[in-house]
């Protein structure tokens, strides 16, 4: 089945929609007798709740068994992840659905860049009006960042970072996410948190920057020690913040800061809206456009939220841009 048959389908009102929702993610926990009422009201919906990688993997084999036309996922970026890497794992592309993603996570990146605004159940609205009042879809194309390193299981997902975005992810993670905080309001704790690691980074080994090579697809090598460093397939992240400033036709956006930069603070603004055009390469500031990079590094990392480990600084990590992949617009 290929995805022109799945469009047909939408646009003729005969699609069958596999619904799957995670009951444990941050929106979905804290409005579930809503969300659930909405994914009942979805037609033709096969819905499937899951809320561990097992689960996640054999909620999709069941609906990808029912030949759905549309997966609509309602969870937060981890489970999309986890999706996503189930996906490229065992499916063919040939086969794959069209994907809708509902914004039901503790933060919803990967939603928020796909335009899909409000609360889970209005998103879930949204879907049933256009399912039973069908017209051409509006469709959003993504490439997927595939991460590969030897002795590693392959990895997809559509935002990595290391570093301080890697430790204050970690650091949500911890005890801060027991305080059912949601959305914005939960960013922005992480973020100020971050930026008070930019300040301590140096006395306090939770917040280290991290010591990487970073090859380009040039074949120019970048060594140093770096707060963070960043490579997304999204246009733009949480509270609408823009890190990456780079010209290139290509994916993959990829930005990294010296440890040793100047002029931090005045910089702070350009490089969280997207002007960092005016930021210098020689005063730490590092951003392009990529289909394919290389790291070497023995740090931890972060994956639509999900952290990982360099199992080596002697093997390469390889980062690459499938080819992109439909997104329903709701």
């Amino acid at each position: 089945m290929s995805q022109q048959v799945c469009i047909n389908r939408l646009e003729s009102g005969t699609a069958k929609v596999g619904l799957l929702f995670n009951p444990m993610s941050g929106q979905v926990r804290k409005r579930g007798k809503i969300i659930k009422k909405a994914l009942s009201d979805i037609p033709c919906g096969l819905i499937r709740e899951a809320s561990s990688a097992v689960a996640f993997q054999t909620s999709v084999d069941a609906l990808m068994q029912a030949e759905i036309d549309l997966l609509v996922i309602v969870a937060g970026d981890g489970t999309i992840h986890a999706v996503l890497s189930h996906l490229f794992a065992t499916q063919p592309r040939a086969k794959w659905p069209l994907l809708a993603i509902i914004p039901g996570g503790t933060t919803n990146m990967t939603s928020l860049d796909l335009g899909i605004r409000g609360k889970p159940e209005q998103a879930l609205q949204r879907l049933r009006s256009y399912l039973l009042q069908p017209s051409t879809p509006i469709l959003i194309r993504r490439s997927v960042l595939c991460i590969e390193q030897a002795g590693s299981t392959k990895i997809y997902g559509l935002f990595f970072a290391v570093g301080l975005v890697a430790r204050g992810v970690k650091f949500s993670r911890s005890s801060v996410k027991q305080l059912g905080l949601t959305g914005g309001i939960f960013t922005l704790l992480i973020m100020l948190r971050s930026l008070a690691g930019m300040i301590l980074g140096s006395h306090q080994n939770e917040w280290a920057p991290v010591q990487m090579s970073i090859l380009d697809a040039n074949g120019k090598t970048h060594h140093g020690t770096y707060l963070f460093a960043l490579v997304s397939a999204l246009d733009c992240l949480l509270l609408g913040i823009r890190p990456y400033w780079g010209q290139e036709q290509a994916p993959l956006h990829i930005t990294w800061v010296d440890q040793q930069r100047k002029h931090l603070w005045s910089s702070l603004w350009p490089l969280l809206s997207g002007r960092g055009r005016i930021l210098k390469e020689e005063e730490g500031y590092h951003s392009y456009n990529t289909h394919a990079l290389a790291l070497h590094m023995n740090d931890e990392y972060i994956v639509d939220g999900e952290l990982y480990r360099s199992v080596s600084q002697d093997i390469p990590l390889y980062i690459t841009a499938t080819d992109p992949i439909n997104f329903l617009a709701l």
